[in-house]
Protein backbone atom coordinates (compact mmCIF):
# COMPACT_ATOMS: atom_id res chain seq x y z
CA UNK A 1 0.00 0.00 0.00
CA UNK A 2 2.92 2.15 -0.56
CA UNK A 3 3.12 2.47 3.60
CA UNK A 4 6.05 1.46 6.13
CA UNK A 5 6.74 1.64 9.73
CA UNK A 6 8.98 4.43 10.71
CA UNK A 7 11.30 2.49 12.57
CA UNK A 8 11.56 -1.59 13.53
CA UNK A 9 13.41 -3.89 15.98
CA UNK A 10 16.02 -5.81 14.30
CA UNK A 11 15.52 -9.28 14.81
CA UNK A 12 12.75 -10.34 12.15
CA UNK A 13 10.67 -12.66 14.52
CA UNK A 14 8.08 -10.69 16.48
CA UNK A 15 4.26 -10.36 16.58
CA UNK A 16 3.24 -6.59 16.64
CA UNK A 17 1.84 -7.25 20.37
CA UNK A 18 4.49 -8.69 21.79
CA UNK A 19 7.22 -5.78 20.06
CA UNK A 20 5.06 -2.99 21.44
CA UNK A 21 3.99 -4.76 25.18
CA UNK A 22 7.61 -5.28 26.10
CA UNK A 23 9.46 -1.62 24.37
CA UNK A 24 11.23 -3.27 21.36
CA UNK A 25 12.74 -0.55 19.93
CA UNK A 26 15.15 -0.34 16.97
CA UNK A 27 18.15 2.53 16.51
CA UNK A 28 17.54 5.87 15.95
CA UNK A 29 18.00 9.06 17.90
CA UNK A 30 15.47 10.99 15.89
CA UNK A 31 12.75 8.36 16.86
CA UNK A 32 11.18 6.14 19.71
CA UNK A 33 9.95 2.29 19.96
CA UNK A 34 7.45 0.87 18.51
CA UNK A 35 5.10 1.54 20.70
CA UNK A 36 5.31 5.18 20.44
CA UNK A 37 4.08 4.50 17.06
CA UNK A 38 0.80 3.08 18.29
CA UNK A 39 -2.11 5.67 18.40
CA UNK A 40 -5.18 3.17 19.68
CA UNK A 41 -5.82 -0.35 21.01
CA UNK A 42 -8.39 -2.75 21.21
CA UNK A 43 -8.43 -4.61 24.92
CA UNK A 44 -9.93 -7.58 26.45
CA UNK A 45 -10.27 -6.72 30.02
CA UNK A 46 -10.41 -9.29 32.89
CA UNK A 47 -13.57 -9.40 33.26
CA UNK A 48 -14.07 -9.96 29.35
CA UNK A 49 -15.37 -6.62 28.69
CA UNK A 50 -14.11 -4.96 25.38
CA UNK A 51 -12.24 -1.38 25.12
CA UNK A 52 -11.08 0.95 22.74
CA UNK A 53 -8.89 3.19 23.90
CA UNK A 54 -6.52 6.10 22.21
CA UNK A 55 -5.37 9.34 23.75
CA UNK A 56 -8.95 10.90 23.25
CA UNK A 57 -10.80 7.64 24.18
CA UNK A 58 -10.15 5.82 27.53
CA UNK A 59 -6.42 7.91 27.85
CA UNK A 60 -4.70 6.80 30.94
CA UNK A 61 -5.82 3.26 29.66
CA UNK A 62 -4.01 4.15 26.75
CA UNK A 63 -1.15 5.87 28.14
CA UNK A 64 -0.44 2.55 30.24
CA UNK A 65 -1.20 -0.29 27.75
CA UNK A 66 0.84 0.87 24.64
CA UNK A 67 3.97 -0.87 26.77
CA UNK A 68 1.50 -3.03 28.76
CA UNK A 69 4.10 -6.38 29.33
CA UNK A 70 0.29 -8.17 29.28
CA UNK A 71 -0.62 -7.28 32.32
CA UNK A 72 -3.51 -4.55 31.61
CA UNK A 73 -5.56 -7.38 29.12
CA UNK A 74 -5.57 -9.20 25.68
CA UNK A 75 -4.51 -6.83 22.65
CA UNK A 76 -7.05 -7.41 20.47
CA UNK A 77 -6.34 -4.72 17.62
CA UNK A 78 -3.26 -2.48 17.26
CA UNK A 79 -3.92 0.75 15.17
CA UNK A 80 -0.08 2.52 13.95
CA UNK A 81 0.72 5.84 12.83
CA UNK A 82 2.43 4.52 9.34
CA UNK A 83 4.80 6.81 7.09
CA UNK A 84 5.10 6.75 3.21
CA UNK A 85 7.00 4.29 2.52
CA UNK A 86 10.71 4.90 1.41
CA UNK A 87 14.43 3.35 1.39
CA UNK A 88 17.28 3.47 3.26
CA UNK A 89 21.15 3.59 2.22
CA UNK A 90 23.44 1.50 4.46
CA UNK A 91 26.88 1.36 4.62
CA UNK A 92 28.67 -1.36 6.90
CA UNK A 93 31.77 -1.10 7.67
CA UNK A 94 34.44 -1.82 10.50
CA UNK A 95 35.85 0.83 12.82
CA UNK A 96 37.81 0.99 16.11
CA UNK A 97 36.20 0.96 19.01
CA UNK A 98 38.09 3.67 20.19
CA UNK A 99 37.53 5.92 17.36
CA UNK A 100 33.28 4.92 17.60
CA UNK A 101 33.21 6.06 21.33
CA UNK A 102 35.37 8.89 20.08
CA UNK A 103 32.78 10.42 17.41
CA UNK A 104 29.93 8.59 19.01
CA UNK A 105 27.75 12.06 18.91
CA UNK A 106 28.51 12.58 15.47
CA UNK A 107 27.74 9.29 14.53
CA UNK A 108 24.48 9.60 16.31
CA UNK A 109 23.76 12.64 15.05
CA UNK A 110 24.16 12.72 11.84
CA UNK A 111 22.78 8.96 10.71
CA UNK A 112 19.00 8.23 10.86
CA UNK A 113 19.75 4.91 12.14
CA UNK A 114 22.89 4.34 13.96
CA UNK A 115 24.28 1.19 15.61
CA UNK A 116 27.14 -0.83 16.43
CA UNK A 117 28.70 -4.12 17.73
CA UNK A 118 31.90 -4.27 19.97
CA UNK A 119 33.63 -7.44 19.31
CA UNK A 120 34.96 -8.85 22.43
CA UNK A 121 38.59 -9.92 22.49
CA UNK A 122 39.69 -7.29 19.45
CA UNK A 123 40.13 -3.12 19.54
CA UNK A 124 36.83 -3.48 16.86
CA UNK A 125 33.42 -2.80 16.07
CA UNK A 126 30.66 -3.59 13.05
CA UNK A 127 28.99 -0.59 12.30
CA UNK A 128 26.06 0.33 10.34
CA UNK A 129 24.65 3.43 9.22
CA UNK A 130 21.39 3.35 7.48
CA UNK A 131 19.72 6.73 6.13
CA UNK A 132 16.49 7.66 4.52
CA UNK A 133 17.34 8.21 0.99
CA UNK A 134 15.60 9.40 -2.57
CA UNK A 135 18.42 7.12 -4.43
CA UNK A 136 16.73 4.12 -5.99
CA UNK A 137 16.85 0.43 -4.93
CA UNK A 138 20.39 -0.73 -5.09
CA UNK A 139 20.38 -4.05 -3.21
CA UNK A 140 23.02 -6.65 -2.85
CA UNK A 141 22.89 -8.68 -5.47
CA UNK A 142 21.49 -12.03 -4.63
CA UNK A 143 24.55 -14.08 -4.27
CA UNK A 144 26.22 -11.66 -2.53
CA UNK A 145 23.67 -10.80 -0.32
CA UNK A 146 23.32 -14.47 0.27
CA UNK A 147 26.89 -14.78 1.21
CA UNK A 148 27.23 -11.58 3.19
CA UNK A 149 23.46 -11.92 5.39
CA UNK A 150 22.72 -15.36 5.33
CA UNK A 151 25.84 -17.29 5.18
CA UNK A 152 28.64 -14.99 6.69
CA UNK A 153 26.12 -13.83 9.17
CA UNK A 154 24.93 -17.24 10.24
CA UNK A 155 25.89 -19.85 9.41
CA UNK A 156 29.80 -19.80 9.13
CA UNK A 157 29.11 -17.15 12.47
CA UNK A 158 27.17 -20.25 13.66
CA UNK A 159 30.37 -22.48 13.02
CA UNK A 160 32.24 -20.38 14.99
CA UNK A 161 30.13 -20.30 18.23
CA UNK A 162 30.12 -23.75 17.85
CA UNK A 163 33.66 -24.75 17.52
CA UNK A 164 34.20 -21.96 20.48
CA UNK A 165 32.32 -23.94 22.36
CA UNK A 166 33.88 -26.60 22.54
CA UNK A 167 37.12 -25.09 22.38
CA UNK A 168 37.00 -21.90 24.48
CA UNK A 169 40.47 -20.69 24.35
CA UNK A 170 40.20 -20.56 20.82
CA UNK A 171 37.62 -17.56 21.08
CA UNK A 172 39.86 -14.78 20.96
CA UNK A 173 41.37 -16.16 17.87
CA UNK A 174 38.06 -16.66 16.22
CA UNK A 175 36.88 -13.04 17.33
CA UNK A 176 39.56 -11.42 15.30
CA UNK A 177 37.82 -13.54 11.64
CA UNK A 178 34.90 -10.96 12.23
CA UNK A 179 36.05 -7.51 11.65
CA UNK A 180 37.26 -8.31 8.48
CA UNK A 181 34.11 -8.61 6.17
CA UNK A 182 35.18 -4.64 5.08
CA UNK A 183 32.58 -2.03 3.87
CA UNK A 184 29.29 -3.01 2.06
CA UNK A 185 27.11 -0.12 0.91
CA UNK A 186 23.42 -0.95 -0.51
CA UNK A 187 20.36 0.70 -0.58
CA UNK A 188 16.79 -1.17 -0.10
CA UNK A 189 13.34 -1.06 1.06
CA UNK A 190 13.18 0.21 4.49
CA UNK A 191 11.71 -3.09 6.13
CA UNK A 192 14.63 -5.31 4.42
CA UNK A 193 16.88 -3.27 6.30
CA UNK A 194 15.81 -2.41 9.70
CA UNK A 195 14.60 -6.45 10.08
CA UNK A 196 17.64 -9.39 10.19
CA UNK A 197 17.24 -13.35 9.30
CA UNK A 198 18.73 -14.99 12.79
CA UNK A 199 19.44 -18.22 12.31
CA UNK A 200 22.01 -18.59 15.29
CA UNK A 201 20.38 -19.13 18.50
CA UNK A 202 21.13 -17.42 21.69
CA UNK A 203 20.03 -16.05 25.49
CA UNK A 204 20.27 -12.52 25.54
CA UNK A 205 20.28 -9.47 28.41
CA UNK A 206 19.77 -6.12 27.05
CA UNK A 207 19.33 -2.91 29.11
CA UNK A 208 18.63 0.82 28.87
CA UNK A 209 20.72 3.34 30.11
CA UNK A 210 20.73 7.24 29.63
CA UNK A 211 22.51 7.81 26.30
CA UNK A 212 24.78 10.57 27.94
CA UNK A 213 26.32 7.13 30.09
CA UNK A 214 26.82 5.34 27.48
CA UNK A 215 30.91 5.20 26.41
CA UNK A 216 32.09 5.07 30.10
CA UNK A 217 29.43 2.58 30.79
CA UNK A 218 30.65 0.06 27.65
CA UNK A 219 33.90 1.19 28.42
CA UNK A 220 33.41 -0.74 31.71
CA UNK A 221 31.95 -3.79 30.63
CA UNK A 222 34.91 -3.90 28.05
CA UNK A 223 37.83 -3.62 31.23
CA UNK A 224 35.46 -6.12 32.60
CA UNK A 225 35.22 -8.61 30.19
CA UNK A 226 39.08 -8.60 30.08
CA UNK A 227 39.58 -8.40 33.42
CA UNK A 228 37.35 -11.39 34.49
CA UNK A 229 38.77 -13.37 31.30
CA UNK A 230 35.46 -14.16 29.98
CA UNK A 231 35.34 -15.74 26.72
CA UNK A 232 32.81 -14.23 24.94
CA UNK A 233 31.90 -15.74 21.09
CA UNK A 234 28.76 -13.03 20.47
CA UNK A 235 29.56 -9.34 19.68
CA UNK A 236 27.69 -6.78 22.34
CA UNK A 237 25.48 -4.43 20.49
CA UNK A 238 24.48 -0.73 21.08
CA UNK A 239 21.67 1.04 19.64
CA UNK A 240 20.02 4.39 20.63
CA UNK A 241 16.73 5.90 20.56
CA UNK A 242 14.77 8.90 21.54
CA UNK A 243 12.94 9.53 24.79
CA UNK A 244 9.35 9.08 24.96
CA UNK A 245 6.47 8.94 27.59
CA UNK A 246 4.97 5.86 27.97
CA UNK A 247 5.46 4.93 31.49
CA UNK A 248 7.26 1.34 31.14
CA UNK A 249 9.23 2.18 28.08
CA UNK A 250 12.68 1.50 28.57
CA UNK A 251 12.97 5.08 27.19
CA UNK A 252 10.00 6.95 29.41
CA UNK A 253 11.90 10.48 29.96
CA UNK A 254 15.59 10.12 28.57
CA UNK A 255 17.36 9.85 25.17
CA UNK A 256 18.34 6.10 25.67
CA UNK A 257 21.48 3.80 24.81
CA UNK A 258 20.63 0.18 25.24
CA UNK A 259 23.68 -2.42 25.62
CA UNK A 260 22.92 -5.93 24.70
CA UNK A 261 25.02 -9.09 25.22
CA UNK A 262 24.65 -12.93 24.05
CA UNK A 263 25.48 -16.07 24.60
CA UNK A 264 25.43 -18.86 22.19
CA UNK A 265 22.86 -20.96 23.11
CA UNK A 266 23.85 -23.75 25.24
CA UNK A 267 26.62 -21.91 27.08
CA UNK A 268 26.96 -20.78 30.38
CA UNK A 269 25.82 -17.11 30.56
CA UNK A 270 24.66 -16.72 34.23
CA UNK A 271 28.16 -15.11 35.94
CA UNK A 272 28.59 -13.01 32.29
CA UNK A 273 25.33 -11.27 32.18
CA UNK A 274 25.32 -10.47 36.04
CA UNK A 275 28.61 -8.64 35.65
CA UNK A 276 27.02 -6.73 33.21
CA UNK A 277 24.02 -6.11 34.88
CA UNK A 278 25.85 -5.07 37.72
CA UNK A 279 27.57 -2.14 36.35
CA UNK A 280 24.34 -1.18 34.01
CA UNK A 281 22.70 -0.95 37.35
CA UNK A 282 24.91 1.80 38.66
CA UNK A 283 24.11 3.91 35.07
CA UNK A 284 20.23 3.70 36.15
CA UNK A 285 19.85 0.60 33.70
CA UNK A 286 16.34 -0.62 32.70
CA UNK A 287 16.04 -4.21 31.67
CA UNK A 288 14.26 -4.80 28.38
CA UNK A 289 11.21 -6.44 29.45
CA UNK A 290 11.21 -9.46 27.23
CA UNK A 291 14.83 -10.69 27.80
CA UNK A 292 17.25 -12.10 30.51
CA UNK A 293 17.52 -9.97 33.61
CA UNK A 294 17.38 -10.31 37.48
CA UNK A 295 15.63 -6.96 39.02
CA UNK A 296 12.27 -7.43 40.80
CA UNK A 297 9.54 -4.89 41.87
CA UNK A 298 11.57 -3.00 44.34
CA UNK A 299 14.54 -2.50 41.89
CA UNK A 300 12.35 -1.58 39.01
CA UNK A 301 10.49 0.64 40.78
CA UNK A 302 12.64 3.23 41.48
CA UNK A 303 13.72 3.33 37.84
CA UNK A 304 10.17 4.67 36.27
CA UNK A 305 8.66 7.91 36.92
CA UNK A 306 5.22 6.43 36.51
CA UNK A 307 5.55 2.85 37.51
CA UNK A 308 3.69 3.68 40.79
CA UNK A 309 0.58 5.10 38.02
CA UNK A 310 1.13 1.69 36.28
CA UNK A 311 0.95 -0.59 39.44
CA UNK A 312 -2.68 1.80 39.93
CA UNK A 313 -4.28 1.04 36.51
CA UNK A 314 -3.22 -2.71 36.83
CA UNK A 315 -4.80 -2.94 40.04
CA UNK A 316 -8.04 -1.32 39.11
CA UNK A 317 -8.48 -3.38 35.57
CA UNK A 318 -7.37 -6.57 36.84
CA UNK A 319 -8.26 -6.74 40.54
CA UNK A 320 -8.04 -10.44 40.94
CA UNK A 321 -4.81 -11.05 38.79
CA UNK A 322 -6.40 -12.95 36.00
CA UNK A 323 -3.43 -12.10 33.42
CA UNK A 324 -0.94 -12.27 36.02
CA UNK A 325 2.26 -14.87 35.98
CA UNK A 326 5.17 -15.75 37.73
CA UNK A 327 7.30 -12.98 36.03
CA UNK A 328 4.73 -10.39 36.16
CA UNK A 329 4.74 -11.33 39.70
CA UNK A 330 8.51 -10.62 40.13
CA UNK A 331 8.50 -7.00 38.38
CA UNK A 332 5.39 -5.90 39.37
CA UNK A 333 4.98 -6.84 42.79
CA UNK A 334 2.04 -9.31 42.53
Amino acid sequence: NGLAMQNLGDIAYQTIAGAISTSTHGTGIKFTGIANQVVALRIVLADSSVVECSPETDAELFHCARVGLGALGLISTVTIQLVQAFNLSVIEEPMRVDDVLANLNHHVQTNDHFEFFWIPHTKWALTKRNNRTEDALDPLPKVKGWIEKTFMENYAFGLLCRVGKLFPKLIPKLATILPSSGRVEYVNVSHRIFSSKRLVKFYEMEYSIDLESLVPALREVMQMVEDRGFLISFPVEVRCTGSDDIPLSTSTGRRSAYIAVHMFKGSAYTEYFSAVETILRKYEGRPHWGKIHNLNANDISSLYPEYQRFIEVRNQLDPEGVFTNDYLRRVLGR
